[in-house]
């Protein structure tokens, strides 16, 4: 059976489900481009990196830990440019190919790109903060002239 049958299905029956999935398809299309202009923030997040590369190779941890790394500031910041720091990709790979550490703490800026002929408006710059421990971290806005 497939899947559209049984969607089908569900309209009949539930005519007003239609309606609402339209509704949200509608307030979808509505939202407006926001302005790069207020869009320049830093904000410092903890990573959990052993979430992100549980049950890969070892051969392949330290470069799914820089991916993973990229994907998470893609949809924290909403940028599709992702520029790593030199720094933290030396934290990453400080203990080999396979001894990745389980947690990594970030600052992501999200600036205004220089260059005139570029697709992308901003870029997200993600570097390295070295800290103690930890515990009782939590996300917080950074200063970005920092």
């Amino acid at each position: 059976m497939s899947h559209y049958g049984a969607q089908a299905r569900l309209f009949t029956k539930y005519p007003h489900f239609r309606l609402v999935r339209t509704k949200y398809i509608e307030m979808a299309r509505e939202k407006k481009a926001r302005s790069a202009i207020k869009d320049v923030i830093a904000r410092e997040y903890t990573v959990n990196l052993h979430k992100r590369i549980f049950k890969i190779g070892n051969k392949h941890r330290a470069p799914k830990a820089i991916d993973a790394l990229r994907k998470f500031a893609r949809t924290a910041m909403g940028t599709k440019d992702v520029r790593i720091d030199a720094r933290l990709n030396k934290a990453v790979w400080e203990h080999g190919v396979k001894n990745v550490q389980y947690r990594i703490r970030v600052r992501l800026h999200r600036k205004r790109n220089e260059d005139e002929d570029s697709a992308n408006k901003l870029y997200t710059l993600v570097t390295y903060v070295p800290v103690d421990t930890y515990k009782g971290l939590q996300t917080m806005n950074v200063d970005a002239t920092e």
